[in-house]
């Protein structure tokens, strides 16, 4: 269960990020011709405490999105439970 909910609750940080990122939500068409946008996802593998997830991170066409909360190249979630309080 807490799983489940963290697995939402990183993937709506994930999307937030993205939306600030980029400076617009999805579908929006002040992000047309801005030389950026939302470009698909990628999954990834977690591990917290609770167990091992897949997660689809958002990506964009230019490749400068970094996300902070799941840090590219990070595989370990550290306090999963902690995160989504904090969210």
């Amino acid at each position: 269960m807490l799983k489940t909910i963290g697995k939402r609750a990183l993937k709506a940080a994930l999307e937030t990020e993205m939306t600030h990122h980029l400076g617009y939500r999805p579908h929006d068409p002040s992000g047309r011709g801005s030389g950026n946008s939302r470009n698909g996802r990628n999954t990834k593998r977690l591990q917290s405490e609770s167990g091992s997830f897949d997660l689809e991170v958002p990506r964009d066409r230019n490749g400068s999105f970094e996300p902070r909360i799941v840090a590219k190249r990070q595989p370990r979630v550290a306090g999963l439970e902690e995160v989504i309080v904090h969210l």
